[in-house]
């Protein structure tokens, strides 16, 4: 089965290239475009794609608010946002991640990356650009005042604390597994339970409960 895309971009070539990557991807079909925000907000909610790959900078609505919109976490029925964009400002990063999206990536990603994106968001899990993975979940976790992070509801076993860190640190499930020697169906499991204890709606949540809790060391602070 597909994986089925809709792109929003204000700038036609930019739609009709990333269309043109994703279709030529196996088992990803683009089945919609839109050239705002709005009007991508509409599309999604009319076709139901499995995933939306969402411009920032587009007229009416832009990117952020069109995510908060479909992923946002007062969206009873949420559709999985992936944004992509030419700026590598932690700004638009912050805000996309709060808004709901499930991946964030720059414009210059090659089409490996991309389709990766795509296919991580359609299967629950979340990608960020390698160079902003690290950057931007330390920097966020130290963005500004915020309420205390939630305490799990059930404490984290020893091996979803090594899982917690992996995902903080922006592995796939496939790296957990090849680094903790464990199937892809166990870490798939752990990962699940995390959620499930932190109240996370995906693996970026997660990312940031690590660094807002200091499960991860945030390398900012300590060269302060």
């Amino acid at each position: 089965m597909n994986v089925r895309v809709v792109v929003a971009d204000d700038q036609e070539i930019v739609r009709t290239g990333l269309r043109m990557i994703l279709n030529a991807q196996p088992g990803i079909e683009v089945v919609g475009e839109a050239a705002d925000g709005r009007s991508a907000v509409e599309l999604a909610r009319r076709v139901r794609p499995d995933v939306c790959l969402f411009d920032i900078r587009m007229p009416g609505m832009n990117g952020i608010e069109a995510t908060r919109a479909l992923a946002g976490p007062a969206v009873e029925d949420p559709i999985a946002v992936v944004v992509i964009t030419t700026f590598d400002l932690d700004e638009y990063v912050y805000a996309a991640l709060r808004a709901g999206a499930r991946g964030f990536l720059l414009k210059e990603a090659g089409p490996d990356l991309l389709a990766q994106a795509v296919r991580a968001a359609a299967s629950g899990d979340a990608l960020i650009a390698p160079s902003v993975t690290a950057r931007l979940l330390e920097a966020f976790a130290g963005s500004g005042p915020e309420a205390p992070a939630p305490q799990p509801v059930e404490a984290l076993t020893g091996r979803e604390e090594q899982i917690l860190g992996a995902v903080a640190r922006g592995r796939t499930n496939g790296e957990i597994a090849d680094e903790l020697h464990i199937t892809l169906s166990t870490v798939k499991a752990h990962v699940t339970s995390l959620m499930t204890k932190l109240g996370a709606r995906n693996r970026v949540e997660v990312a940031m409960w690590a660094y807002e809790t200091s499960r991860v060391r945030n390398r900012r602070t300590r060269r302060r």
